[in-house]
């Protein structure tokens, strides 16, 4: 291992797979314990880290996973293990390279399929879109959508027979009249 100039804690390694000289990944031990904390890969040879991971509690298992999947240098998928049971918990993917996120998928219950999303359909790096698994079989069922952009739900859909076809839509009412709770 080598101390890569940033102090005397972090060591690291350096890997050419292709035996090209061009080093294709870089492990290191930023907290000297002894077991890689980060690790990047150069996948296709650009000098750039298409992929990186990081183990932030010691476990030596992948907490977070960031990947750049158009070469451009820029992350375009993040990946969470919130609760550090070895499984991402959360994806924050950015679809069209400006650097805003555009969806988040989160599994909620742990059994490896996604239960709720967040999308940002307008690209104003807010979210106007939400989508749901209401049944837990890992399809996404609902979604509910902020149609005219003032940040307020007001379009529902469905999809019942799990087709991936939107069966339906209804407005979303948010008039409760003139009832005692209204100002």
């Amino acid at each position: 291992m080598s101390d890569f100039g940033f102090d005397d804690d972090v060591a690291g390694v350096a890997y050419d797979g292709d035996g090209d000289g061009a080093t294709d990944a870089v492990a290191l031990d930023t907290d000297g314990e002894g077991y890689t904390d980060v690790a990047a890969y150069d996948a296709d040879g650009d000098g750039f880290a298409d992929a990186a991971l990081v183990d932030v509690d010691g476990d030596g298992v992948a907490d977070a996973g960031a990947y750049d999947l158009d070469g451009d240098g820029a992350a375009d998928a993040v990946e969470i293990d919130v609760d550090g049971d070895g499984f991402v918990d959360t994806v924050e993917v950015d679809s069209d390279g400006d650097g805003l996120v555009d969806a988040v998928l989160v599994d909620t219950d742990d059994d490896g399929a996604v239960d709720t999303g967040a999308l940002d359909l307008d690209g104003d790096g807010e979210a106007d879109a939400f989508t749901s698994d209401t049944d837990g079989d890992g399809v996404l069922e609902t979604i509910e959508v902020d149609t005219d952009g003032d940040g307020v739900l007001d379009t529902q859909a469905w999809d019942s027979d799990g087709d991936l076809d939107l069966d339906g839509s209804v407005p979303i009412s948010t008039d409760l009249g003139a009832g005692p709770f209204q100002a």
